[in-house]
């Protein structure tokens, strides 16, 4: 059963490049709320076993573990960014090498369950908005909005690529985005389940402004009612 004395936590859920992040921000930002990137968390710690073996194939989860030790989160005004020592990792964690190899880092149980131990900590006492791998399951089953974002792989891999080249991909350059994608779902469906009570989200046809609509609305139901909203 949801407790209604603890702080509102909307979870949002989804197969990467599925837009969990801007969207969790933009819906932050619209309920006022303070935005915890999971992934961030789990990039920041694969970026830190680069640093500490650049030879991926000899990761163990003690290894990663070690490395991501110093990591912590430090909340800025709306969000909380990755931090490994003094060190602000924002910008690192968006990188190439970072991306080929975070999935493998996200497999590991022991690393999943420190990333979920430093994501509840940011939730104690606070609302937040929070989006990531486990989060409507095994990090926040009771809270009080969940939803699962989905979209067509196309349309995940040309959201993305218009992302990162800032312009729009050509038919070519989809396909093998695609593939890439296809590829890293295998590799993340055990950590991308969705709950049982989560709201399903088709975002194939939205613009992000009607997906956020969406999701502020059930949030503001969730703080207005006794239970949390039907789809």
């Amino acid at each position: 059963m949801t407790d209604r004395r603890r702080p509102l936590v909307v979870a949002i859920d989804g197969p990467a490049a599925s837009g969990k992040s801007s969207t969790a921000k933009w819906v932050a930002r619209e309920l006022g709320l303070r935005h915890v990137d999971s992934g961030s968390l789990y990039r920041a710690a694969t970026a830190a076993a680069l640093r500490t073996e650049p030879e991926s194939a000899r990761w163990t989860e003690a290894s990663v573990l070690a490395a991501a030790a110093p990591i912590h989160l430090v909340p800025g005004e709306t969000t909380f960014h990755p931090h490994l020592g003094d060190e602000d990792l924002e910008f690192v964690i968006r990188g190439k090498d970072v991306t080929s190899h975070v999935s493998q880092v996200a497999q590991m149980p022991a690393v999943r369950a420190w990333v979920n131990r430093q994501v509840q900590a940011t939730a104690e006492g606070h609302p937040i908005v929070v989006d990531g791998r486990d989060m409507g399951t095994a990090v926040f089953p009771q809270a009080r909005v969940k939803v699962f974002l989905i979209a067509d792989p196309w349309e995940r891999a040309r959201r993305r690529l218009v992302q990162r080249l800032q312009r729009a991909p050509e038919e070519a350059e989809i396909a093998a985005e695609v593939d890439a994608l296809t590829q890293r779902d295998a590799k993340d469906e055990a950590q991308t389940q969705q709950a049982s009570d989560a709201v399903l989200i088709d975002t194939t046809y939205l613009t992000q402004e009607e997906q956020v609509e969406r999701i502020v609305a059930l949030a503001r139901a969730a703080l207005a009612g006794p239970d949390r909203p039907a789809a």
